[in-house]
């Protein structure tokens, strides 16, 4: 989903947020550097638009998760990732090199995985990581 500035101020209100240049670079460098990092998100839009604070980065990222404008995960052992792709998906990563892929959902409809036991909770979601090595980290082996 390639944010365009209209495409992103069109998001924001929406979404019910303000339209800051913050806001609205940080959500197109999510989109840019998909499953990027803070710290790289905030090095892209300190290049975009020159000096912001980490703090006003975090807070862009956690204002645009909160409205659904984004999607925040960790993997074990990682830093929280965030990409624009909110759908019910899950991930690839390969434990050698890090590289990371979205994949559709295992099958059937959201939340895609029952627990054998719910316990009483409506589950909506299911996060899912599938660890292994990429076809690269494969033919170096």
């Amino acid at each position: 989903m390639s944010q365009t500035q209209t495409d992103a101020t069109t998001a924001l209100k929406e979404a019910g947020l303000q339209v800051t240049a913050q806001r609205l670079s940080v959500l197109r460098c999510v989109d840019t550097l998909s499953h990027a990092t803070a710290d790289s998100i905030a090095e892209s839009v300190r290049g975009e638009i020159g000096t912001v604070s980490r703090q006003a980065v975090y807070d862009s990222l956690a204002a645009l998760s909160e409205h659904g404008l984004i999607r925040r995960f960790q993997p074990a052992g990682s830093s929280a990732r965030y990409e624009t792709r909110t759908d019910n998906h899950h991930h690839l990563l390969c434990r050698t090199c890090g590289a990371m892929l979205d994949v559709d959902c295992a099958k059937g409809k959201a939340p895609c995985l029952h627990p054998v036991e719910d316990h009483g909770y409506k589950i909506d979601e299911a996060e899912v990581i599938y660890w292994g090595l990429c076809p690269d980290c494969q033919s170096q082996d």
